[in-house]
């Protein structure tokens, strides 16, 4: 599904680095899953976390509950973003994500629009299609909706995390990069494989991957328009 800060592009390039040398019935976890289009990349054992506890709702529901997303109109788009409560989760969470500009939560309607070329473009439609098409990867998929500090992670597992960018357009919820930093080091020494997607890390830990891309993200926290960075996947070793 489209999320703001999707590694969609880069999914199996970095899979192939995190789970090379993947033993048989070891967990692949990732405590901030955002719009699961790395894990619906991977296999076996996985568990997928996300603070933001609409968007599990959502994939739970079209995951494990035959629920199919549906066009929208902006007005119930308005409806549904002046007041969230009186809606079901799974709904706020696809109205929010899936029915709004480049994924940002409720960053406004996107519907259907002519593109510079004369053509029309139907965004809904596209993140119908991609939403029920992840569902079918994401069978098996454990989903969980914590703070990624009180997760429990089955020994020796494989994590991956992509957090909130340091420096970037801002989350709609704080967060700490130094805590963040220091709970890698932790999960490392207590046995775990911990990888980080960021444009930057803490010296201690080894750049394994890195690519050149334009991105919406941009690092001075504005977003609007394309900017070059570059990505890079960091992993750490005790």
């Amino acid at each position: 599904m489209k999320y703001m800060g999707s590694k969609s592009r880069f999914a199996k390039e970095i899979l192939n680095i995190i789970l090379k040398d993947r033993t048989e019935n070891q967990w692949y976890v990732e405590p901030f899953a955002g719009g699961m289009n790395m894990i619906c990349e991977a296999n076996g054992k996985r568990i997928a976390n996300d603070i933001q506890q609409n968007l599990i709702a959502l994939f739970e529901a079209v995951v494990y509950e035959d629920w199919k997303p549906f066009k929208i109109t902006k007005s119930f788009y308005d409806s549904v973003n002046k007041d969230k409560k009186a809606f079901d989760s799974h709904l706020v969470g696809w109205v929010g994500f899936g029915c709004s500009y480049s994924g940002k939560y409720f960053g406004g309607y996107a519907g259907e629009t002519k593109t510079k070329i004369g053509t029309l473009r139907d965004y809904q439609q596209e993140s119908i299609n991609n939403l029920l098409k992840q569902a079918e990867k994401l069978k098996g998929v454990h989903f969980s909706c914590m703070p990624y500090l009180e997760m429990v992670i089955p020994e020796k597992s494989i994590i991956y995390c992509d957090p909130p960018y340091e420096n970037t357009t801002k989350y709609s919820n704080a967060f700490n990069h130094a805590e963040f930093w220091q709970w890698c080091r932790d999960m490392t020494s207590s046995g775990h494989k911990v990888y980080v997607s960021e444009y930057n890390a803490p010296n201690d830990f080894k750049c394994v991957w890195e690519k050149e891309t334009k991105s919406s993200l941009s690092a001075n926290g504005v977003i609007g328009g394309s900017k070059t960075s570059v990505e890079r996947l960091f992993y750490y070793c005790a």
